[in-house]
Parts: structure tokens; sequence; C-alpha cells
């Protein structure tokens, strides 16, 4: 068994204001925490990985083939593969949760920040 805190997660500055960790990684799926902080855009994409996730606390609004859904603690979602989908944080608090990657994701595509 593997065994991992939130605490304990490195998370990755992959756009300006979100931050992405990976929590485990197995060979079918993997578990990510993300932070998206105040003001932050996750820019929209698409990939061929299903995604389904859980907002721990904040609120997101996500943009979904151009339309937006609003994310609330508590509320989970699933963007299916080769869904175009994107966020934004536009309250003053950050927004934290889980995704889940399967099959399993290293690092996105889109991300803007790399060393």
């Amino acid at each position: 068994m593997d065994h991992i805190q939130t605490a304990d997660v490195t998370a990755e500055e992959v756009a300006d204001g979100v931050y992405l960790g990976d929590l485990s990684m197995g060979d079918r799926a993997s578990m990510k925490y993300w932070r998206i902080e105040p003001g932050a855009t996750l820019p929209a994409h698409e990939h061929d990985n299903e995604q389904i996730g859980y907002v721990l606390s904040g609120t997101l609004i996500a943009i979904v083939e151009g339309d937006e859904v609003v994310l609330e603690e508590g509320d989970a979602y699933r963007f299916p593969s080769n869904e175009y989908h994107g966020a934004e944080n536009r309250r003053d608090e950050p927004a934290i949760g889980l995704g889940v990657l399967a099959p399993p994701r290293q690092h996105p595509d889109w991300r803007t920040n790399v060393d």
C-alpha cells in the first residue's frame, strides 16, 4: 500500500497561480492534488485521459466546451476523454481539490510554467 498525506505533496506551479501535485499513481490511474489561486485560470485544454474529481474547498468556474459550470466545495465532476475544458477562480480564496486521471498522467501538456 502507498500512503501520502496532502500536507506532504509538493505542488508544482504549472500555470500562473495553478498548482498540481501527485498524490498517488498506479498502472491504470493517477490522483492529483490541485490548487487554483484567486484570479488564476487553468488553461483550456483536452486530453485522452478520463478525469473525475472532487472540490475540497473554495469555488471554481469550469469552462466546458464554452459553457460555464460552478463547482463548489463538496461537488464532484467528470470530464470525458477529449472534452475541451478549463477553469477560473473568480473568488477571493483558493479553490482546492482532487482529480483522478485514467490512464495515469505525469505532467500536463498545457502547462505554461516549465523549468
